[in-house]
């Protein structure tokens, strides 16, 4: 068993009406905060269908796909899609997205300035150290003015990739669950909303936030073989409803986009 979990892992109740015969289990990871609300309601509303969610949640980005590939998950919804071909690339993973779920937008996050303009030359910035989070980082960096990245590099693009600095920033690449903790030590960081929420961080305090034109939607995933999988494939149906998009909606008022 993958010891790097979190020792919780949180049961939604069987339908009303439905026996535990019935009842079909479904076994999905994810990262706590937003990501395991959204799928907490969804789960309530699978209920009713007589569908079960166990859900896991997970601290590190690197063990929801090692959890699936060994087939301690059917499903999860933590990470956008160049994470997954990243992963599946580096490791082999036999899996495969099956439909898109939520962004959760990356932003640039400081507690010395409130604004763009009041970044200094020869700032420190933090970005997330795994290549597809950091690519993003870099790319939001570049919307706010910050940087200039090679032409068509896009989500590939690493720190040897930025081709004009003209604040001369000084770029550090840190674990995505510490670059809250930065903010004491650096003058800005590109933080995911999961963490920046966890931290206590307000969205509509950040120095920018991606808007719903990214293309870092998160992504539902399953083992190649379950991606037909009918018990699954209801389950992403009833998390894509008009319910769960208004209960988003509401619930984050507005900071976490849907994709349907």
């Amino acid at each position: 068993m993958i010891r790097t979990l979190l020792s919780v892992v949180l049961t939604l109740g069987f339908a009303a009406g439905a026996t535990a015969a019935d009842t079909k289990v479904i076994r999905i990871g994810t990262t706590a905060g937003p990501y395991a609300e959204i799928l907490r309601y969804a789960g309530q509303l699978a209920a009713k269908e007589g569908i079960e969610l166990k859900i896991t949640e997970f601290t590190d980005y690197t063990v929801p796909n090692a959890a699936l590939a060994q087939d301690e998950l059917d499903i999860n919804n933590f990470q956008h899609q160049p994470y997954l071909d990243n992963q599946v690339a580096q490791r082999g993973y036999d899996i495969v997205s099956i439909a898109k779920s939520i962004i959760v937008p990356i932003g640039l996050y400081s507690s010395k300035v409130t604004s763009l303009d009041q970044i200094k030359d020869g700032a420190r910035a933090g970005i997330p150290n795994d290549p597809s989070n950091g690519a993003r980082a870099l790319q939001l960096f570049e919307k706010a003015g910050l940087i200039k990245l090679k032409p068509g590099i896009g989500i590939k693009a690493t720190i040897a990739d930025i081709a004009e600095n003209p604040k001369h920033l000084k770029v550090l690449e840190l674990d995505a669950a510490q670059l809250p903790r930065s903010l004491d030590d650096l003058d800005f960081s590109a933080v995911n909303l999961n963490y920046a929420l966890g931290a206590g961080l307000d969205p509509k305090k950040a120095l920018l936030l991606e808007s719903a034109d990214t293309n870092w939607n998160l992504v539902f995933a399953v083992r190649v073989r379950n991606k037909d999988n009918p018990t699954l494939k209801r389950f992403v149906e009833i998390y894509r409803s008009p319910e769960v998009k208004a209960f988003t909606d509401q619930r984050f008022n507005g900071t976490i986009l849907t994709t349907w």
